[in-house]
């Protein structure tokens, strides 16, 4: 197993439900790949476990090194369905989970008869027709080919982590009123943290660890070639120079991958084949998006 890649404990899934959709590492390296996603070893292993063995995977590292881009990529390579659950700061169960329709429900109070029985009527409003299911439960339930990306959890509450622990070590979730719903077939979780702060151990202990960082310069100008493939090689080189660069400054907000990728589009559009100071100048704001980062980087860069 490469070095950046460690496992857990997990316990043991049922095979029944867990559906395989890569042969190979080679296989998952070469598939994501052609969806425009270049993984290395670490990256291409860990994929291929996370896939075999039916667990969850956390991905770590800082914001834009492709985190989310993988889900995407996974997702496209095994023409699955992707389900995002944005975490951030008050996400509760309703929101994560489920919740009841409760217009709905209050509807169906007043429509019934007088001498309706109100057993019959408690059953009737907490029944599947009333049920909103939010991305956990949407994904447990799913028979087809699923891509649960739950972003940023470092973003949740620590009491979400609870919510988390078990939909992630049975794929399953209980609903007081109607039982406990199994998933008949794993979706392919990806959990992604900023680092913002630390995650729980019994949250890890479920899952595959991946941790991402800045890719090296040949690895980005492969990224950039990739996916902006009418730029020529030396303008590629002289983007991802300056932007690892600016990644070396005390920014508020370092540039992300997918910002060098947009430079190179920018670029491109408007003609230019060289980055000069001018160049480099007129389109700071596509990677860098606060004044003082700005500032700081035509001081330091010598850009005018």
């Amino acid at each position: 197993m490469p070095p950046n890649v460690r496992a857990y404990y997990w316990s043991v899934p049922d095979s029944s439900t867990v559906q395989p959709q890569f042969a190979s590492v080679a296989d998952v390296r070469e598939r994501l790949g052609g969806a425009g996603y270049l993984a290395d070893d670490a990256i291409a292993t860990t994929v291929f476990l996370a896939d075999r063995l039916g667990k969850p995977l956390l991905i770590e590292g800082p914001a834009g090194v492709g985190k989310t881009e993988l889900s995407k990529a996974v997702a496209a390579t095994t023409s699955a369905e992707m389900i995002r659950l944005q975490c951030y700061e008050g996400l509760d169960e309703a929101r994560a989970l489920y919740e009841w329709n409760y217009k709905k429900q209050l509807l169906r109070i007043q429509a019934a008869r007088a001498d309706d029985a109100w057993e019959a009527t408690h059953d009737d409003i907490f029944s599947e027709e009333f049920l909103l299911a939010r991305p956990l439960l949407s994904a447990i339930r799913r028979t087809e080919p699923t891509v649960l990306l739950i972003d940023e959890v470092d973003k949740a509450d620590v009491e979400v982590e609870g919510l988390l622990l078990e939909v992630l070590s049975d794929f399953q979730v209980t609903i007081p009123e109607l039982g406990t719903i199994a998933a008949s077939r794993r979706p392919f979780v990806v959990l992604t943290s900023n680092a913002s702060r630390e995650l729980s151990e019994a949250l890890k202990r479920r899952c595959l660890y991946l941790h991402l960082d800045y890719p090296t310069a040949e690895r980005e100008k492969a990224i950039v070639l990739s996916r902006v493939p009418e730029v020529p090689e030396k303008l590629a080189e002289q983007i991802v120079r300056t932007v690892r660069a600016l990644r070396a400054m005390e920014l508020k907000k370092a540039p992300s991958i997918a910002e060098t990728i947009d430079w190179a589009t920018t670029l491109l559009a408007l003609g230019i084949d060289t980055l000069d100071e001018e160049s480099a100048v007129a389109t700071l704001g596509v990677v860098l998006k606060h004044v003082s980062d700005q500032v700081r980087a035509i001081g330091e860069l010598k850009l005018s």
